[in-house]
C-alpha cells in the first residue's frame, strides 16, 4: 500500500514533532526542503558548469548543460528518499516530486546560471580559476535565498513533498 502523506501533519503533531525534527516551523522546514533540493542541484550544476568551462562552450550551451545535469541529479535525489521512505515506486514518487522539484530547481537554476554568467564564471579560462570559484561562491547562497520562500509557499500548498 502505497504512503502518500503530506509534509503537514495535524496542528498538534507539528507542535511537538515534525519529520523527525522537533519544533520545527514551516520556515525552518523550507530551509531544510531548500538546502536538500539545492544539494542535488548543485552536483548536476557544477559537472555541468565544469565540462562547459573546460570545453569552452559558448554560454548558453554551458546553462543548458548545467539546467539539464541539475535537473537529473535534483530529481535523483529527490526519488530516491521519497521512494525509500514511503514505500513508493518510482512512478508514483515521481508523481508526487514532480511540481515542486521542477519549480524549485527551476528558481535556482536561474538565479544560479544568471550570478555565474554575470560574474564571468562561465567565460574564465578555467573552471578552476578564481573568477568561476567565485562565481560559484557566489551563486550557490544566491539560488538558496531564492529557492527558500518558493519551496516555503510549495510546502505550504503541499505541492511539494518532504524528503
Amino acid at each position: 500500500m502505497e504512503n502518500t502523506h503530506s509534509c503537514h501533519e495535524p496542528k498538534a503533531e507539528q507542535a511537538h514533532h515534525h519529520h523527525g525534527v522537533p519544533g520545527a516551523g514551516p520556515w525552518r522546514l523550507a530551509a531544510q526542503s531548500t538546502l536538500h533540493c539545492l544539494t542535488g542541484c548543485v552536483v548536476g550544476e557544477v559537472i555541468g558548469l565544469a565540462i562547459g568551462v573546460e570545453l569552452g562552450l559558448s554560454g548558453a550551451a554551458t546553462i543548458a548543460l548545467a539546467t539539464t545535469l541539475a535537473y537529473i541529479s535534483g530529481f535523483a535525489l529527490g526519488l530516491w528518499p521519497v521512494m525509500r521512505q514511503r514505500g513508493l515506486s518510482f512512478g508514483a514518487a515521481f508523481k508526487l516530486i514532480w511540481v515542486g522539484e521542477t519549480v524549485s530547481i527551476g528558481v535556482m537554476e536561474v538565479v544560479m546560471n544568471g550570478v555565474d554568467y554575470s560574474m564571468g564564471g562561465m567565460a574564465a579560462a578555467s573552471f578552476f580559476s578564481w573568477q568561476s570559484i567565485r562565481a560559484l561562491m557566489i551563486a550557490v547562497p544566491a539560488g538558496f535565498l531564492a529557492a527558500w520562500p518558493v519551496n516555503y509557499w510549495l510546502l505550504s500548498r503541499d505541492l511539494k513533498a518532504c524528503h
